[in-house]
């Protein structure tokens, strides 16, 4: 299975970097990730909606010129489907089994995602209502699909 994870902004904190790189050495008996990171429009702090907007189409542009067209794809949102970690695992259990090998996960920017990105999802996945900083969220879903693909091989690490 392909699996890779699509973020806006360059990582700098280097606890996360070390932890993201702890999980990817993990991932690698279960399969092939890559983490690809999208530039940031760079905007000022007060936006009208139309500059928020602009900022959206932008880093989504990128972002969709990452994904492959037979990729199935999770946007990371709030008003996305929470699920159980035994649910996810289950999930991604049943897409590799019918035909989706490549899967990827969408974190966007402060703003949130382009209304193209989310068109373009085939689904949208939550990790509840609190508001996660997008660097933070790479650790957490990494973490996530490792804990995934534990469940699924019948590991104790998910307890």
């Amino acid at each position: 299975m392909n699996i890779k994870i699509i973020g806006v902004g360059k990582l700098k904190e280097k606890y996360l970097k070390q932890g993201i790189a702890e999980y990817a050495k993990r991932l690698d008996t279960f399969c092939k990730l890559e983490l690809v990171e999208v530039a940031d429009e760079k905007a000022p702090e007060k936006l009208s909606a139309a500059e928020m907007a602009t900022v959206k189409e932008k880093e989504g542009a990128r972002i969709l010129a990452k994904i492959k067209e037979r990729e199935y794809v999770y946007a990371l949102a709030i008003e996305g489907k929470q699920r159980a970690s035994e649910e996810f695992a289950a999930e991604l259990d049943h897409l590799a089994t019918y035909g989706h090998s490549a899967i990827t996960f969408v974190i966007g920017g402060s703003l949130g995602l382009a209304p193209a990105v989310m068109k373009r999802s085939d689904d949208q996945l939550s990790f509840g209502k609190l508001t996660l900083p997008h660097q933070l969220m790479r650790l957490v879903l990494i973490e996530q699909v490792y804990r995934g693909f534990m469940i699924n091989n019948g590991n104790a690490y998910h307890k």
